[in-house]
């Protein structure tokens, strides 16, 4: 039996066990860097196929390292599994996890006949916190010479715009006041946040494409007949680059300041997690993908009819800046429903989820078959310092 043959196998024998941890980690949402439940469950999967598992790594109570096989070529498969606020796992990382688990497993099988080294990590918190980065500044990466994931989308697509963002949390302090008896004593920090917003809103006018700014109010205040002296808002700024959104946020800042200086208030601006960078996709791995998904039935045609790549931000783009990495979007059937919406949740955890969990494992699995019989691209990533 070939080695692509032989990880086929092993990934179908696997299959009841790839769609109950999907189904396990759907029905136990749990937020960034608490990811308890959802870790622990793929880490005894991976344990149970013979993978020497090492949790908590970096520090980080709900990443870890599972491994099988000595070979002289490290791929890395990652697994997501943090979910959203409200709305669960409504960005499918179950299946991300499922998937990545059961590529392991197939590669697993044919890790010695390939000369393969197999590394299934744990990254938590994708969704805002970054996780990856985290393993990254760690030196988890160092040794990995491709890494690799697919991501349920509406549509086949080999790769998204990943745009750079930032994470963070304005908040600004005024004082307290009756705010009919003497409102002229009090400083409003709601106002200040909402002068900021305003003045947001209009320099959108002249942001460059691909600049986004998006936020929502935390704290606003605590009666109505009290002039708030807390205001809070959380904002994501993105941009198609570092550089750019090192320039984008100067000019949201200055928004911010704006709001201080028109009332009175003082701001403050708190970074959150880690600044997730842009991507770029190894275009030689990722055609290795593309022939996998083909011969699973996967059809590629918005790529091929040169539509508009979506727009996300992932911290798998700042590994993929360090060790040659794809990112590919899985197509699940959503009924219109578009990732970030409860539509979307509830179409992670059907027949058709399920069978993407299989596919996606499938192709991961093939292409790294591909990547490892592939004596030319094989050497450049073995030569990766």
């Amino acid at each position: 039996m070939n080695p692509a043959d032989s990880a086929t196998l092993a990934i179908n024998n696997a299959r009841d066990v790839l769609i109950e941890v999907s189904h396990f980690i759907h029905a136990h949402p749990e937020l960034g860097y608490e990811e308890y439940q959802s870790a622990e469950v793929v880490a005894r999967a991976a344990e149970r196929a013979g993978f020497a598992v090492e949790r908590e790594i970096a520090d980080l109570p709900t990443a870890f390292r599972a491994v099988k096989g000595h070979g002289r070529l490290h791929v890395a498969l990652c697994a997501e599994y943090d979910a959203l606020p409200d709305v669960g796992h409504a960005c499918g990382h179950n299946i991300i996890a499922a998937s990545s688990l059961g590529a392991a497993i197939g590669l697993a099988a044919v890790a010695d006949e390939l000369d393969l080294t197999v590394i299934l990590l744990g990254t938590p918190s994708e969704e805002g916190g970054g996780g990856k980065i985290d393993l990254l500044r760690a030196g988890y990466f160092d040794d990995v010479h491709a890494a690799m994931m697919v991501h349920p989308w509406p549509s086949e697509r080999l790769e998204a715009t990943c745009l750079a963002v930032d994470h963070f949390d304005v908040r600004f302090t005024g004082k307290e006041a009756h705010a009919s008896a003497a409102p002229w004593e009090g400083v409003n920090a709601l106002d200040a946040l909402t002068v900021a917003q305003v003045a947001l809103a209009l320099a959108r006018q002249q942001f460059r494409p691909g600049d986004q700014v998006h936020g929502m109010v935390l704290d606003g205040g605590s009666a109505a007949n009290i002039i708030p002296s807390h205001a809070v808002g959380r904002f994501m700024a993105r941009s198609s680059t570092s550089e750019r959104l090192g320039e984008l946020r100067r000019r949201i800042n200055a928004c911010f300041e704006a709001g201080a200086v028109a009332t009175g208030a003082h701001v403050e601006i708190e970074e959150l997690g880690s600044a997730f960078s842009h991507m770029e996709s190894d275009q030689e791995i990722l055609a290795h993908y593309r022939r996998a998904a083909e011969s699973l039935g996967r059809r590629f045609d918005l790529d091929d009819a040169h539509e508009a790549k979506p727009t996300i931000s992932t911290d798998m783009a700042n590994v993929s800046l360090v060790v040659p990495s794809i990112h590919p979007l899985l197509a699940i059937p959503t009924s219109g429903a578009v990732n970030h919406q409860p539509e979307f949740t509830a179409a992670c955890i059907t027949a058709n989820a399920d069978q993407a969990v299989l596919d996606g494992a499938l192709a991961l699995a093939l292409t790294v078959v591909a990547v490892a019989e592939d004596t030319a691209l094989r050497h450049r990533l073995e030569q990766r310092p």
